[in-house]
């Protein structure tokens, strides 16, 4: 059985290793969602990761509503996101981007218009915005006729993450957002071809992905999915049916590798009692399983040996320990995260945190 320091083949891309740097929303590039300077030595301290996946970015003004959050959409994104992909690759790391819009988890004051969704529906709660937080508002559906250009921003943002320099990207499909709110049965009213059925309402996640292989290739494309449990009060009725045809239509077109994030009932960020999915998807998906959620290295090789994962992502322990595949290879201790600064500006509680010969030295 394989080891998570064991090398894995992702698609195209020779991963040395099988410890995964999830998508983390960070909150440091400008108010114009460009990438700053400060951006490059974060990505380039976590190198070692055996793939990096960058926190999640926005293809569209108007699928970004996360204050300070990256987009790739504009000229300026792309030449900014090129010194980070650049350091990363001259640290001998490989990283892609995940792709992303928000669909109705946004507001009007960030994107400068009512949020689109596949139904009129809102989030319960509040949207994080540049004046602190505003209660979330109700989503226009997103029209027929809207579709085509849709696909067009996710082939824009494909094709940006090539001229950025990134070894591929991954389509975000998961916790609540936009492709989220098409595929589950609480937030999908539709009657027309994206709505009902599991076929319909897997059909965006269908050419959305298609769109992202004709431009970066299918070995460079993955995909995020949450199957179990509400996100962002995104839910379904009868989820394995939904994600395992959803797996299925992935494995068809080819993608590189599937991340699935699945909490459990002991959660530590979102919890939920309805059983994990993934020994389902393992069934109809061929391809390289990432599993993702309050894994140990302990728990991450019983998932490996179980043979329902091939490699599993790390969120938080990757914020504050840039040298986390260090630190499980030599069973040396984490230091902690520091939540207020997740999603604040500077260095602080971002570029800042030591690595394991500093800890030994203090």
């Amino acid at each position: 059985m394989p080891t998570l320091f064991d090398p894995i083949q992702l698609g195209a891309i020779a991963a040395p290793n099988r410890i995964i740097m999830a998508p983390l929303t960070r909150g440091r590039a400008t108010r114009a969602h460009v990438p700053t300077e400060l951006m490059i030595d974060y990505y380039r301290q976590r190198a070692s990761a055996g793939l990096i996946i960058t926190e999640a970015t926005g293809i569209s003004q108007e699928g970004l509503g996360w204050p300070y959050a990256p987009g790739l959409w504009s000229d300026a994104q792309v030449e900014a996101w090129k010194p980070i992909t650049d350091a990363v690759h001259e640290a001998g790391g490989r990283i892609v981007v995940q792709l992303w819009h928000m669909g109705r988890q946004v507001h009007s004051s960030v994107i400068g218009g009512q949020p689109v969704s596949s139904s009129a529906t809102a989030t319960a709660g509040q949207a994080h915005t540049y004046e602190g937080k505003q209660d979330f508002e109700t989503a226009r559906p997103l029209g027929l006729d809207e579709i085509p250009r849709l696909l067009e921003d996710y082939r824009l943002a494909g094709a940006n993450a090539l001229k950025a320099g990134f070894d591929g990207v991954q389509l975000h499909s998961a916790n609540g957002y936009l492709i989220d709110q098409f595929l589950r049965n609480n937030a999908n009213f539709r009657d027309d071809s994206y709505g009902g059925s599991v076929e319909n309402r897997i059909r965006l996640l269908g050419e959305v992905t298609q769109a992202l292989v004709d431009v970066v290739g299918a070995d460079r494309t993955g995909v995020r999915l949450s199957p179990n449990g509400n996100s962002q009060g995104v839910d379904d009725s009868d989820p394995v049916p939904l994600f395992t045809a959803a797996a299925a239509k992935l494995d068809a077109i080819g993608i590189a590798f599937l991340e699935l994030r699945e909490p459990g009932p002991d959660g530590t960020f979102g919890n939920t009692e309805v059983p994990k999915i993934s020994p389902d998807i393992r069934k109809v998906f061929k391809a390289p399983l990432i599993l993702n959620s309050d894994f140990t290295a302990e728990k991450s090789q019983d998932a490996l040996d179980d043979g329902v994962a091939d490699a599993i992502a790390f969120g938080r322990p990757f914020i504050s320990n840039p040298d986390l595949v260090r630190r499980l290879r030599e069973q040396l201790p984490l230091t902690p995260d520091v939540a207020p600064t997740w999603y604040s500006q500077g260095p602080v509680g971002y570029t800042d945190y030591p690595f394991a010969e500093e800890t030994v030295a203090a």
